[in-house]
């Protein structure tokens, strides 16, 4: 049964169903659902008392006050006593545990009228963390870093989660207030203005999301809203959040009208579902499918693509229709690929990456479907991960060589230029840069950064500690963590210059070798942009084939009507041999050319065979 909450704010505007809104006569219209609470105040800043709010039978509590205005601020007060703030606020002022802030959601001015977003196959995207991609660390900042970004040739930026999170430091994915943006990034309206001015240079905003937990610390919902979690599910964060269970309903709709307030409110082209895989569901209709459903029905008139994390390989989820459209999801960050690359080019083969070092034929349908694991048992889990996925479009997948985790969960946060020798960087990247599915650079990789990106957080006291002592433990399994005096050399997550490590270099990109690296990936991807991403509509699913010709060696080919894309790749130190004969057009040669059938050590070669009409078109 929906709430009566929910029912009286029905004519409001998508995510105007919950938290403050202002109502045509004036004041401000406050709403808080706690159902285990009998009573709950409200307090606003500046006031000695505080008024009481009226309970619904769903456990609703509301009260309009017409003295209340855009910039009151306020908390409310739990019958112990204790202050909470709004779990829907818009903006808090002095972080979470602080009073909330009421934010009138449209006296923002929007101004990038002739925006309607780009089609999912023009993706060339560029991961960033607000924090640290400029040294203020605020939406404001890095407006200033857009035109760099425009030069670079990508066309969209996936931000890291910015919901507000306590402390100043922080990855992101503690936050603890869904709607409220991160204050030590700036105000809503900053976001609305980095939002407005990337539309205005041709670029995607699309943001990273956090539906799968709530962080450790300024987290109150179980003091009033227990039903926000349910035993019947556990995470690694604990009790899962509550998508099936008795009450659920509320939670269901907090969470969707939480995806619906991002995209409609800040014009956000889509989002990044982190972790899907511990979103725990087994009622009629998984959240998932509901979400999908209902921000297809909301929004019209531009494209939205919502991107999966999901360990699972779940290919189901990633189905198009009879117009080779997305059904629900548009693609999912491919991890495969990531890997198969990585232990390519490092050889490292601890944990996880022993499932892929020296496995071939892993490289291949990694290249050619997209995941390397399609329901066969993987060794590090001791179960079988994956589903059939060579039916579906290679746009259906995100590649990269490097992301947040796959730097930041290393004890040092290296970067892969740092492990890895520059001709294997570079053969990995041109394999990726170019490849049909839609390539993802982290910040930074374009200069090849010397900065690493290390695990970092900002918790108070005890948890500080804990956090501090279960980060080096992490590690203590490795071979080269055995001696805890080693383990003490890992950098301490809860300390400043740990942070501060992780900024970027800008003035780095202008000399040398990091010169140099930037104008490679610039020509790298305006060989994308002029002739595979014309290309990527017209290739479908089951168009690839793959023959692997050696140890890291493959020969992959996409076909599409009027031509094929061609991939011959030798992604190890050594000579391999049994590759066809170049033809048509050579787009890209990365490394050693080759000498007849033969592909020198960390040597890539991209080509493309059209028909002469097709030719033409290009």
């Amino acid at each position: 049964m929906r709430s009566m909450t929910m029912e009286r704010h029905s004519t409001l505007e998508g995510s105007a169903q919950f938290g403050p809104h202002l109502p045509e006569g004036g004041g401000v219209a406050f709403s808080l659902w706690a159902p285990s609470a009998e009573t709950v105040a409200l307090k606003l800043v500046g006031e000695d008392s505080i008024r009481p709010m009226e309970r619904t039978e769903d456990g609703w509590h509301c009260l309009t006050v017409p003295e209340a205005a855009v910039g009151s601020r306020y908390q409310f007060v739990l019958p112990d006593g204790t202050q909470v703030p709004d779990p829907v606020s818009r903006y808090q002022p002095f972080d979470v545990k602080g009073p909330s802030e009421v934010v009138d959601p449209h006296s923002f001015q929007w101004d990038d009228t002739e925006w309607t977003g780009r089609p999912w196959h023009e993706a060339i995207l560029y991961e960033l963390h607000l924090g640290t991609f400029t040294d203020e660390g605020t939406f404001l900042a890095a407006i200033n870093k857009l035109d760099h970004l425009v030069e670079l040739g990508v066309t969209g930026i996936e931000i890291m989660p910015i919901a507000d999170f306590p402390g100043k430091r922080n990855w992101g994915y503690d936050g603890v207030l869904l709607y409220a943006t991160e204050s030590s990034y700036g105000r809503p309206e900053d976001f609305k203005l980095l939002v407005c001015e990337a539309h205005k240079r041709g670029l995607m905003v699309i943001l990273d999301v956090v539906y799968n937990h709530f962080g450790p610390d300024g987290n109150y919902l179980p003091l009033y809203a227990p039903q926000i979690f349910t035993k019947h599910h556990k995470t690694p964060w604990g009790d899962a959040v509550n998508y099936d269970d008795q009450d659920s309903e509320t939670v269901r709709e907090f969470v969707i009208q939480n995806a619906l307030y991002w995209l409609q409110d800040f014009r956000l082209d889509g989002l990044r579902l982190d972790a899907v895989h511990e979103i725990k569901d087994d009622g009629p209709k998984h959240l998932l499918e509901e979400l999908s459903e209902r921000v297809k029905a909301s929004i019209e008139g531009r494209p939205i693509h919502l991107i999966l994390e999901n360990e699972k390989n779940q290919a189901r989820r990633l189905t198009r229709d009879s117009s080779s459209q997305p059904v629900a999801f548009t693609a999912q960050w491919n991890d495969d690929m990531h890997h198969v690359l990585h232990t390519a080019a490092t050889l490292e083969a601890q944990g996880y990456y022993g499932d892929y070092k020296d496995d071939d034929d892993k490289l291949g349908k990694a290249l050619a479907e997209g995941f390397a694991f399609q329901g066969e048992t993987m060794p590090s889990i001791g179960e079988p991960r994956g589903e059939p996925s060579a039916h579906l479009p290679p746009t259906a997948f995100v590649a990269f060589m490097q992301n947040h985790d796959q730097i930041g969960n290393r004890a040092f946060g290296e970067r892969i230029s740092d492990i890895a020798s520059s001709g294997a960087v570079r053969a990995i990247a041109a394999t990726y840069l170019l490849l049909p599915q839609i390539p993802m650079l982290f910040m930074g990789e374009e200069w090849c950064t010397s900065k690493p990106f290390p695990f970092f957080c900002d918790f108070e006291g005890e948890l500080g500690d804990l956090v501090r002592k279960g980060r080096r433990d992490e590690f203590k399994n490795f071979a080269a963590f055995q001696d805890p005096s080693q383990r003490d050399r890992i950098p301490d997550p809860q300390a400043l210059d740990t942070f501060l490590l992780g900024k970027l270099d800008w003035e780095q990109k202008d000399y040398g070798i990091h010169n140099d690296w930037l104008n490679w990936y610039k020509r790298i991807i305006t060989v994308r942009k002029k002739f595979v991403i014309p290309v990527l509509p017209l290739i479908g699913g089951n168009a690839a084939h793959y023959d692997v010709k050696g140890r890291g060696a493959v020969f992959v080919t996409w076909s599409f009507k009027g031509g094929q894309l061609q991939l011959a790749a030798n992604l190890s130190g050594d000579h391999a041999e049994g590759f066809p004969e170049p033809v048509g057009e050579t787009l890209w040669q990365e490394g050693p050319d080759h000498l007849g059938a033969k592909n020198r050590p960390w040597s890539v070669r991209w080509s493309i065979v059209l028909e002469p009409e097709k030719r033409h078109a290009l």
